[in-house]
């Protein structure tokens, strides 16, 4: 299993929205609006590194809204 989080800037005004539509996403465990550098940290638990690719660089960036993202992989 290989967990990852995904932090996301969004368009001012956009978190609440984008929180919904990124926890709707397959293989997303949880998503948080934060304060800080970024807006909102997504949890993704997947079978393989190829599928937080999917979820971070196709599926959340296609979102209307998404800034940008930086993704982090556990490594514990």
């Amino acid at each position: 299993m290989v967990t990852a989080f995904v932090m996301i800037k969004a368009n001012t005004g956009e978190a609440d929205r984008l929180k919904e539509s990124i926890d709707s996403i397959a293989g997303v465990q949880s998503v948080h609006i934060v304060a800080g550098d970024v807006d909102l940290i997504a949890k993704a638990q997947v079978e393989t590194p190829a599928e937080v690719k999917e979820i971070a660089a196709t599926r959340i960036q296609a979102i209307e809204g998404v800034e940008d993202t930086q993704t982090y992989i556990a490594m514990d």
